[in-house]
């Protein structure tokens, strides 16, 4: 959620930075603008009044302290007309504050002054590059098909089981996916720093409000109700372990010496994928329910900015020590996440396709998500106000991409797969065999 002070006090700023995100959000943040000011006309008009009952009741203590009734019944009189004109106010008061919040919530983040402007993702520039893929021997099949031939991945039992955009994986396909979670999670916690946690798969509305899938997404997501001790509540499966992760923080006030805090989970996501149809029906890359080794960064507001730049650098690593191609993209304003106020992606080669695709989204939050968390710092000596923390985070990596991005570039001329050599020791060989015609 955007800082009301900061749009109240330049509301033009506000219009630039949605204005540079398509537009589309204009008519939103002048809904909210207008909202806001009446409830700051209304909250000082229920101020004056409340300040006028208190100023009333001292006084009526002291007429009657007097003995002076004519005085006492004149201010009596004026109580009950200052109650009548607080009839209705209050609630009134309540109301607008809670449109307020739900138009506040409904914005995304303004982006960083340092966010190229942009209409699309044409518009992003390529900050860097790895060395250009190799020149395959004929052409790759797509992951799906070679996944299939090798035996990996049998795409028809899923179907069976689950309806389309949901995948399978059997034998050698299994050991490899989980051989890559197992080194995606050693690599980000015993060189990169990052604390391990295994989360819940399950939570609350708030908490999806909180990092900003609600009310925006609430399409996307996938919800259950849960019935305990006669007690019904709804529950949302994760769409990603950023949420249960950057969630650690609601409601907290850190000291500062445990900042930064650098989280990393493996956990299965879930998403309806509401906006995507008849988009990547086929494969590993847009599925209902999908793997992912996610990184969360919570540090000092001056410290965010550098923090990106090496979340970026722990995801880019991944495909470093894979051996595949990438490129790193940023994103332009009107490409940006709802949350973010600056993104860098990772995209990789997919041989099969002869294109890069998106595997990892690394995004500074600032105190977007802070601010809808209530997740604070206390500076070192504990005497100084709290400040909201900024966030951070980025896929470290989507593990299916992954898979289907090393099946797509690892095509032998016989056949078989080459097993990047990073994940041999996890793996335990070298290569997968064709399966016998």
């Amino acid at each position: 959620m955007n800082d009301l002070n900061l749009i109240r006090k330049d509301p033009a700023l506000a219009r630039a930075g949605f204005r540079d995100r398509g537009g589309r959000y204009a008519p939103a943040l002048e809904d909210l603008i207008a909202l806001d000011s009446r409830h700051l006309e209304l909250l000082k008009e229920v101020e004056a009044l409340r300040a006028r009952r208190n100023a009333l009741s001292q006084e009526m203590g002291k007429a009657k302290a007097q003995k002076d009734q004519a005085r006492f019944d004149s201010l009596m009189g004026e109580v009950a007309a200052g109650k009548a004109a607080m009839a209705g106010k209050d609630a009134a008061l309540a109301e607008l504050a809670a449109k307020v919040r739900d138009a506040a919530l409904g914005l995304p983040n303004i982006p960083h002054p340092s966010v190229p402007v942009g209409a699309g993702e044409q518009d992003n520039p390529v900050v860097r590059a790895s060395a250009a893929p190799k020149t395959p021997q004929g052409k790759p099949l797509d992951h799906q098909s070679f996944g299939e031939k090798l035996g990996l991945l049998d795409g028809a039992a899923a179907a069976r089981l689950s309806g389309s955009r949901f995948s399978l994986w059997r034998g050698a396909g299994s050991r490899l996916m989980r051989s890559l979670i197992s080194f995606l999670l050693d690599l980000h916690t015993s060189e990169h720093g990052y604390q391990e946690a295994w989360v819940p798969a399950l939570v609350r509305p708030e908490i999806m409000e909180g990092t900003g899938q609600l009310p925006k997404f609430a399409a996307d997501l996938y919800q259950i109700a849960a019935t305990e001790a006669e007690k019904t509540e709804t529950l949302f499966l994760i769409p990603t372990a950023e949420v249960p992760l950057t969630n650690l923080v609601r409601e907290q006030i850190l000291p500062e010496a445990a900042l930064p805090m650098k989280l990393t989970a493996y956990t299965p996501c879930f998403r309806q994928e509401a906006g995507s149809y008849g988009k990547d029906v086929r494969g590993l890359i847009r599925n209902h329910q999908f793997d992912k080794v996610e990184l969360v960064w919570v540090t000092r507001p001056e410290d965010s900015a550098a923090a990106l730049e090496s979340l970026t650098g722990h995801a880019e690593e991944v495909l470093k020590r894979l051996e595949l191609p990438y490129r790193v993209m940023e994103l332009c304003t009107a490409d940006l996440g709802f949350a973010s106020c600056k993104t860098y992606d990772l995209e990789v080669w997919m041989a099969g396709e002869g294109r890069y695709r998106e595997i990892s989204s690394c995004s500074n939050c600032g105190d977007f998500q802070a601010r809808r968390m209530n997740a604070r710092f206390r500076r070192a000596g504990g005497k100084g106000a709290v400040e909201l923390v900024h966030t951070l985070n980025g896929s470290g990596v989507a593990v299916g991409r992954l898979f289907a991005a090393i099946l797509e570039y690892g095509q032998q001329p016989d056949g078989g797969l080459a097993i990047p050599r990073a994940l041999v020791p996890y793996f335990g060989a070298d290569r997968i065999a064709p399966q016998a015609a």
